[in-house]
């Protein structure tokens, strides 16, 4: 009787459009540019645009394709979603349909081998760009079944319509206009084109790899999602990846003002303008409480070596659950007297002791606050 033999897996199919588009460009911005400069020069007019359309490429991506389609964080006037529209092609990331219905699969299964279309779990290259260069099967819908909402948007399916064109006009029109402009057709195309496209790539392909690897988890560890503040000054704020994994519809993801987070800003400056409304954001109890449970968890694994970990970890636990409590009580009396300032003058009075009340409760949540910390470092 023979050993029965195993059949290898077949491979999927190259999507060779990709690879010549991703192995050209790279081609010309990392042996074709640098020649050309070395014999004709650069001026300050191709540092100029290349800065201006790399920028306006990745805030397309991330304001408009990110927070505004793939996670309706907040609505857009149609002149903003039009320029979001040219933008995305300009990027040449697909057109902003078929990338939100990607990235909705991904936020739903993230993580999952064989449902994430770009899960970390398979490694950094098949994340960041090795599941574009062949035709992996994943839970993605071919029908844009998760993105009914989306379909809705004429400014979207005009540009999922003509997304080809478009991406042909912004990719060579552009430069080529500004070269014309300039003087400098083939320096433009080189820096504005190939340089400017390699640049927009791989700083937005980084959120799907890098921010799955590289950083710390303040808020969450049930997904591989990380916060890096170097990779949010790469990727205009997506850097803060661990926060948008938990919190993925609000429109922030540096909540600290401190926070390199240019996307949040674009969002909220157009919000002064009328052209964004109906900005989301996460209550802040909710964002103190994920990473106050992050932090009981990291503490309580540090001490399983201990010989008294039981006493440190109930200690622990009485700390949190007092916090939260805390938490609860100054947030909804917060709540309560915001409230209570848009109501009639007559309840002058009650205002003013909700307003007492308010003071002491916010107090007390700050001590406990301190007391949790000082808990904690005793641990750490």
């Amino acid at each position: 009787m023979k050993p029965t033999q195993t059949q290898p897996t077949e491979r999927p199919p190259l999507i060779w459009l990709n690879i010549f588009i991703f192995s050209f460009s790279m081609l010309l911005a990392v042996v074709a540019a640098p020649i050309y400069g070395y014999f004709n020069g650069y001026g300050m007019e191709h540092w100029i645009w290349l800065a201006i359309c790399f920028s306006f490429c990745n805030l397309s991506i991330t304001t408009g394709y990110h927070r505004l389609w793939s996670h309706k964080a907040f609505e857009a006037h149609s002149s903003l979603r039009f320029l979001f529209a040219l933008g995305g092609a300009f990027a040449l990331q697909n057109s902003a349909l078929h990338w939100s219905s990607d990235h909705r699969v991904h936020h739903k299964h993230v993580d999952n081998n064989d449902k994430d279309p770009y899960s970390a779990k398979r490694g950094f290259w098949y994340s960041h760009i090795g599941w574009m260069l062949r035709n992996y099967k994943t839970a993605a819908t071919d029908d844009y079944a998760n993105c009914r909402d989306l379909k809705k948007d004429k400014v979207l399916m005009w540009q999922h319509k003509y997304y080809v064109p478009l991406a042909l006009i912004m990719n060579f029109g552009v430069p080529i206009g500004l070269g014309i402009i300039h003087g400098d057709v083939i320096g433009m195309l080189l820096i504005v084109g190939a340089v400017r496209l390699v640049l927009n790539h791989h700083t937005t392909f980084f959120i799907n790899s890098l921010a799955h690897i590289w950083g710390s988890q303040p808020f969450t560890d049930k997904n591989t999602a990380r916060d890096n503040g170097i990779l949010a000054f790469l990727t205009f704020g997506e850097g803060y990846h661990n926060f948008h994994h938990i919190f993925e519809n609000d429109y922030r993801n540096g909540i600290y003002w401190w926070q390199y987070d240019p996307t949040k800003w674009v969002i909220k400056l157009s919000s002064w303008f009328g052209l964004a409304t109906k900005l989301r954001v996460t209550p802040q109890a909710r964002i103190e409480k994920a990473e106050a449970s992050m932090l009981l968890k990291v503490t309580q694994e540090k001490i399983m070596h201990r010989a008294d970990k039981q006493q440190i970890s109930e200690k622990l636990q009485l700390e949190f659950d007092a916090l939260v409590s805390n938490m609860n009580e100054y947030y909804a009396v917060k709540k309560q007297l915001l409230e209570s300032k848009r109501e009639d003058v007559v309840k002058k009075y009650e205002h003013s002791l909700l307003k007492v009340r308010y003071q002491q409760i916010k107090m007390n949540f700050e001590q406990q606050k301190k007391n949790w910390v000082m808990t904690v470092e005793q641990y750490a």
